[in-house]
């Protein structure tokens, strides 16, 4: 049985936070292999400017390339419509039910979890790896671990996680003034962001 993490995602673009996050829950967790799946269309983000999947799609299989532990999944590129996290891990466990998925995600996203499409079915389907940034929050988060999974079943795990200021939105702008996003992201990912000169 493989120990299998998903990072989902808009990744616009992905960044050095979004890898260095994948890695570290890789670790923290004991993940055999850790997969990123960049979303479609996201019911969350879909008033902001978003590039296309198929470009977010290929700048995260770029991102992943070197990286024997990591893999990039179109199956919400694929997907028409909104994608929910709920129905991507209840496909994943449909399709390979020999293999045991943890859903990595940031802490902070447990206090928004309620408002997730059906979190009772997410969290039915696989464990969810919460990264605490703040070592001081790691209390509140505890609360909130326990509230959640008291409420929805399911078991979620807290892992430190070191802060990082880099975000997609920095990046973005950054490009839109002309300046440098270089160490903020892979390489191979600014280039292809310059070669299809996205975020202008």
């Amino acid at each position: 049985m493989r120990r299998i993490g998903i990072m989902g995602g808009t990744f616009n673009p992905i960044h050095m936070g979004h890898l260095l996050l994948a890695e570290w829950a890789g670790d923290e967790a004991g993940l055999d292999e850790i997969w990123l799946i960049p979303n479609g269309i996201s019911y969350m983000k879909s008033d902001q400017e978003v590039a296309p999947a198929q470009d977010r799609l290929q700048m995260t299989r770029l991102a992943v390339e070197g990286n024997p532990r990591f893999k990039c999944l179109d199956l919400e590129v694929k997907r028409s419509g909104y994608t929910y996290s709920y129905e991507t891990m209840e496909e994943l466990a449909r399709v390979y039910p020999g293999d045991e998925f943890y859903f990595i995600l940031g802490a902070d996203c447990l206090f928004t979890l309620e408002k997730w499409k059906h979190p009772e079915r997410l969290l039915g389907c696989c464990k969810l790896v919460a990264a605490v940034r703040d070592e001081s929050a790691m209390e509140e988060m505890a609360e909130k671990k326990r509230e959640l999974e008291q409420r929805f079943g399911g078991e979620i795990q807290l892992i430190p996680f070191v802060r990082m200021s880099i975000s997609s939105t920095e990046i973005r702008e950054r490009i839109k003034q002309g300046k440098s996003a270089r160490y903020m992201a892979p390489d191979s990912v600014l280039s292809y962001i310059e070669e299809k000169r996205l975020y202008r």
